[in-house]
């Protein structure tokens, strides 16, 4: 068993938190220790809070370790696109001279920064930086070669 010495305002703040932080992963940890500065058995707080013993260990030695702060930071990776470090560049440049294309759009990122993605991947990530794409409507087989011209070019 873990034993922890719980100073009073220490108390106060876990049972004031546990209700108002966001992220209820957070909530979970503060509900736990709120339990165990409460005197609570290790078994009916883990009933409780509903974990297992291993993660009621996890929380308590967070809070040993690093105190509330460290309770409160979440540990979990997160992956970085390689094409965040030219994603002003690539937005100027869309911005400016919209891609017809997909397709094409895939192919000037990979030109303009050297990485590959897929059409699916390059769609989402135009989305992802606020560019959206643009369906084109069909345009009649018979219809004016100079107007078609001239469509071309507006886009």
């Amino acid at each position: 068993m873990i034993r922890i010495e719980f100073q009073k305002s220490e108390i106060a703040q876990l049972e004031q938190e546990r209700w108002q932080h966001p992220d209820p992963r957070v909530q979970r940890r503060l509900h736990a220790l709120y339990y165990k500065a409460l005197g609570y058995p290790h078994q009916d707080i883990m009933r409780l809070v509903g974990v297992s013993a291993k993660t009621l260990r996890s929380f308590l030695r967070l809070y040993q370790d690093g105190g509330l702060a460290e309770l409160k930071t979440l540990h979990y990776p997160q992956p970085v696109s390689a094409l965040a470090a030219h994603q002003a560049s690539l937005e100027s440049e869309f911005r400016q001279r919209p891609a017809k294309s997909v397709k094409e759009a895939a192919q000037r990122i990979k030109d303009k920064t050297g990485v590959a993605r897929s059409r699916f991947q390059v769609s989402r990530y135009l989305k992802q930086i606020g560019l959206s794409r643009l369906k084109v409507g069909q345009i009649p087989d018979k219809a004016d070669v100079a107007q078609q011209e001239e469509f071309l070019k507006k886009t």
